[in-house]
């Protein structure tokens, strides 16, 4: 983590952000730069702060690397490659206020939200394009449940019981004493 010295400029805003950070991530990297600074060992801060010597010198690299940027963002995390954080903060929200709605009232020919339905109009009338399943997962988070609708069971006559040999609909046995 040996670099060249810190300016003046950048050792008052390095000890400003080592004493009053609300982030502490930044917090702690701006102590590593200062003890470093300062002559002490990398094993002994890395052992203060709790973290390896590698991520000191990390640390220490990506500060003196970034000299373009200002010196709260050389102590904040830089950007990161791999897969982008979930939609569940946009698409919660969203969902909740739909899903009291009709599907019809928007145009839709049914009479129920489906999860594909859903991402469909996530798609087409939000811009948010989302996977079934993190569908799925939002309904589950709101804690919505719904059954699928079974349209046989308005096809029962009216003595299906009769037919099954339950009891008779309205009649009720009594017994003599």
């Amino acid at each position: 983590m040996k670099h060249g010295p810190l300016t003046g400029k950048e050792r008052r805003v390095v000890e400003e952000i080592a004493t009053h950070a609300a982030d502490p991530k930044a917090l702690r990297r701006a102590q590593a730069v200062l003890w470093r600074e300062k002559g002490e060992s990398t094993r002994e801060v890395a052992e203060r702060l709790g973290v390896s010597r590698r991520t000191i010198f990390n640390w220490g690299a990506r500060f003196h690397a970034r000299q373009e940027v200002d010196i709260p963002h050389r102590l904040g995390d830089g950007s990161r490659s791999g897969r982008p954080r979930t939609a569940y903060e946009i698409i919660d929200p969203l969902i909740d206020r739909l899903i009291d709605q009709a599907p019809r009232t928007l145009g839709y020919r049914t009479t129920v939200w489906t999860a594909p339905l859903l991402r469909h109009y996530l798609a087409e009338e939000q811009g948010i394009k989302v996977s079934r399943q993190s569908v799925s997962l939002a309904l589950a988070r709101l804690r919505i449940k719904w059954k699928r609708p079974r349209h046989h069971l308005a096809l029962r006559s009216p003595t299906w019981r009769q037919a099954k040999g339950g009891l008779n609909a309205g009649c009720a046995s009594v017994s003599a004493p």
